[in-house]
């Protein structure tokens, strides 16, 4: 048996938008399907379903993809890329125009919380922050 996971997401009608649209910001990827109900697509290598059907669910932030970023340029180009026509929360949260949840997080995050002696600190930092800034989190 297989036992892939990966996420269906349920779009009005917008599903090829979509994919195409993640395709485009995130690199190696690529839709390896597509039909007028469902598109197949990869991001980083990372398989999901993109599925017209219709209005009945929206998104919440109750599910988000969570995207661990090395570096500050990492971090700027997805919150530019993913928050463009959307929306900006607090601490690296955001959702994409199609109402998507994204947390771009620096990759350092559970070193620097993970550290008795600076944890609150960082917390209390990033609480201040919509987008990360992994200076700010290192200087705490």
């Amino acid at each position: 048996m297989n036992n892939n996971m990966y996420p269906c997401l349920w779009f009005d009608t917008q599903a090829k938008a979509a994919a195409d649209y993640y395709c485009s910001i995130f690199k190696n990827s690529k839709i390896t399907s597509e039909n007028p109900v469902v598109v197949n697509f990869e991001l980083n290598g990372n398989k999901f379903i993109a599925l017209n059907g219709g209005p009945a669910y929206k998104f919440s932030p109750a599910t988000s993809f969570v995207i661990e970023c090395d570096t500050q340029e990492e971090i700027d180009y997805y919150w530019e890329k993913l928050g463009k026509d959307g929306r900006y929360d607090r601490c690296g949260w955001l959702d994409d125009k199609y109402g998507i949840t994204w947390q771009v997080i620096p990759s350092v995050l559970p070193k620097l919380m993970s550290d008795p002696q600076r944890s609150q600190r960082v917390v209390d930092a990033f609480m201040k922050m919509s987008k990360f800034d992994i200076q700010t989190l290192l200087d705490a």
